[in-house]
């Protein structure tokens, strides 16, 4: 055997793996297979003003790499049940939640500290949101902020470096059962272990299902969440903000009884692109450091869509509308509340008269050739019902940004190990369906590398 366990994927799934293994068993031989850069050589050529669209990086540096699609986020580690994934129904709630703690004091450890805890627990704000038909979900957040994530993420490497073996743009083409554990292949050459961890996170996911085809585990559907990221000025959410930092509200639409979801909020932030698989979606951003924060604050509104038989490529719905609006406006679309409901596209004299200055280069123009018209009455449902809870976010000037979308993994099948039909075979991370957040990612990992020290 070349390694006792091999790690696929350096998201935060793989990153607390590695940590727990080599923590509690320095004799392991663990090895960690990335398709993108180390930390450092991460860096997007996209700069807004000589690139601005994608180039199809070999990897794509936003996406891939050490730290995963979140080293560039926010930073947000949420420490709940409510959302973030289904980790608890494989291995119950109050594990899940001990595991997400624990990931908590790791990043304090190792750069968060001083960052600070937001938790909804004895918040008035509940009521007033339940008055107003609308539910505030139960969490803790820890902020740690874009700058300050990087730095714990470049400490974990530090700590990891000299006891895994880490492979940087070295894409895993396949994995084979073999009769005392797995034969990873990569274009450089094959290497053995007992067992696998499959980390491959949300870039990984049509990678992840041809893989699961090609060892007959079974997979199902699961969900895509569509929206806009909405910008408006950080004095009309600071009474939810400065409580909660970040405040995940639902609302059943009157209309057509979806659920509307408030996602990724952050203060004082700043909008961002993001690229997955050559489509540009948007995104949002915020900082620890005040000298970086924005007078704006940004958040998503989402609408979940679940997909029944005949039709199972929900990622692929998801693609399509976003290459709509890649088409439409070369990238992101902006657009005022005002021009929405007036049934006009926004143009760039009245972005640039605007009352809130947008932080996003964008393209003006109009989200309802975009969006279906389900999902937009939807939004504007929604702006309307946190238009009464956080008066003006209903403004003429508050600015739509578009589209924004979630894609999700199919879930794979896996036990309340996390383990597939082949014993040693563990898939985690968001690559696994099962999660969808930093904290219920990286815990996972840990919970998995625990079994596998047992």
């Amino acid at each position: 055997m070349d390694y006792d366990v091999i790690i696929i994927g350096a998201g935060p799934g793989g990153i607390f793996a590695a940590y727990e293994l080599t923590k509690n068993d320095p004799s392991l031989k663990v090895a960690v297979f990335e398709a993108g850069h180390a930390l450092e050589d991460r860096v997007c050529p996209i700069d807004g003003v000589k690139v601005r669209g994608c180039i199809h990086c070999k990897s794509c540096s936003i996406m891939s790499g050490f730290g995963g699609a979140g080293a560039f986020s926010d930073g947000k580690y949420n420490i709940t049940n409510d959302f973030g994934g289904t980790l608890h129904e494989h291995i119950g709630r109050d594990e899940a939640i001990r595991l997400m703690e624990y990931v908590d004091r790791i990043n304090l450890e190792n750069g968060g500290e001083g960052t600070k805890l937001y938790s909804t627990t004895n918040t008035d704000l509940k009521k007033i949101c339940m008055q107003n038909k609308l539910q505030l979900l139960d969490a803790s957040v820890r902020h740690l902020g874009t700058d300050i994530n990087y730095v714990v993420l470049k400490n974990l490497f530090a700590l990891l470096k000299d006891k895994a073996s880490f492979f940087f743009m070295t894409p895993v083409e396949s994995i084979k059962k073999t009769a005392d554990g797995f034969l990873i292949h990569t274009k450089d050459g094959d290497h053995e272990c007992r067992k696998c961890i499959v980390s491959a996170g949300r870039i990984g996911s049509k990678w992840m299902e041809e893989t699961c085809r090609s060892l007959d585990i079974p997979t199902k559907s699961n969900r895509v969440d569509i929206g806009v990221r909405v910008e408006l000025p950080a004095v009309l959410f600071a009474h939810l903000t400065d409580e909660l930092y970040e405040s995940k509200i639902v609302y059943r639409t009157e209309k057509f009884e979806d659920r509307v979801r408030t996602f990724c909020m952050n203060p004082y932030g700043s909008v961002v692109t993001e690229n997955t698989n050559g489509i540009v979606t948007v995104n949002g951003h915020s900082f620890d450091d005040p000298e970086k924060r924005t007078k704006n604050t940004n958040f998503a509104l989402l609408v979940a869509k679940h997909f029944s038989e005949p039709f199972k490529d929900s990622n692929g719905y998801g693609e399509s509308i976003a290459r709509l609006s890649n088409m439409l406006g070369g990238g992101v679309i902006v657009q005022r509340f005002g021009d929405i409901i007036r049934g006009r596209r926004s143009t760039a004299k009245r972005i640039t008269e605007n009352f809130v200055t947008p932080t996003l280069q964008a393209e003006p123009g109009d989200l309802s050739l975009v969006l279906p018209k389900r999902i937009m009455d939807g939004i504007l449902e929604m702006i309307y019902a946190l238009d009464k809870i956080a008066p003006g976010t209903a403004n003429d000037d508050t600015l739509l940004y578009g589209v924004e979308v979630k894609f999700y993994n199919m879930e794979v099948d896996v036990n309340e190990n996390l383990e597939t039909a082949y014993k040693g075979l563990y898939i985690i991370g968001d690559g696994s369906g099962v999660t969808h957040s930093l904290s219920h990612a990286s815990a996972s990992g840990v919970y998995v590398a625990r079994k596998i020290l047992e």
